[in-house]
């Protein structure tokens, strides 16, 4: 399934996701591990023409789109990802965690943005066995005000990303980065080494 997985970057506006497939990545996301079980990460599902096309509307600069845009465009569902720092240091200041303060030099690293990803990664995974397209990108820092005044989001939310999904539509031409090769000097065994 792994290696079925690809950014779709176009799609097929005449096929409708069918609820049952979007409850089926909704739930992927939803049972992506969670530090300390603190379930900050939250989604924001637009379905349909009206619903993405506010999003789109938000965040979405003035002219022409360009061509990516216009393939995006066209995804039939959005999920928007949403995390709360608020919600993992409440957690972590608990009893059981047995932290009493709130610090946020206690964190090796911002966990509520390392389960938002494990989130994004367990819905993309889902929508390869739902057979469909789907894509993750970033909101622009410029749009996320807009973003949250458009659908009522919560300030304490942060933004993550989103992900397209449907039905791949006809296929375009490949990306310059997807060319690159994967370097394999990543990975480093028994110690480190020069790459």
């Amino acid at each position: 399934m792994l290696r079925r997985r690809r950014m779709v970057r176009s799609y097929d506006p005449s096929r409708p996701v069918p609820a049952e497939a979007v409850d089926a990545l909704v739930s992927a996301a939803l049972r992506a591990p969670s530090a300390g079980h603190s379930q900050g990460v939250s989604l924001l599902v637009l379905q349909g023409a009206t619903e993405t096309g506010r999003y789109w509307s938000a965040t979405s600069g003035p002219g022409e789109p360009n061509r990516w845009l216009r393939g995006m465009q066209d995804a039939p569902v959005l999920l928007v990802i949403w995390t709360s720092a608020e919600t993992y240091l409440d957690r972590y200041a608990k009893p059981d965690k047995g932290w009493s303060d709130r610090d946020l030099d206690r964190w090796s690293a911002p966990y509520w943005y390392v389960d938002a990803g494990m989130a994004s990664m367990a819905a993309l995974l889902a929508a390869v066995d739902q057979e469909l397209g789907a894509c993750f990108f970033g909101v622009p820092p410029r749009a996320q005000d807009r973003l949250r005044a458009a659908f009522g989001v919560p300030t304490d939310q942060l933004s993550v990303g989103v992900i397209s999904v449907g039905y791949p539509g006809p296929s375009s031409p490949g990306r310059p980065s997807t060319a690159r090769r994967r370097r394999a000097e990543r990975v480093h065994t028994g110690h480190w080494t020069a790459g």
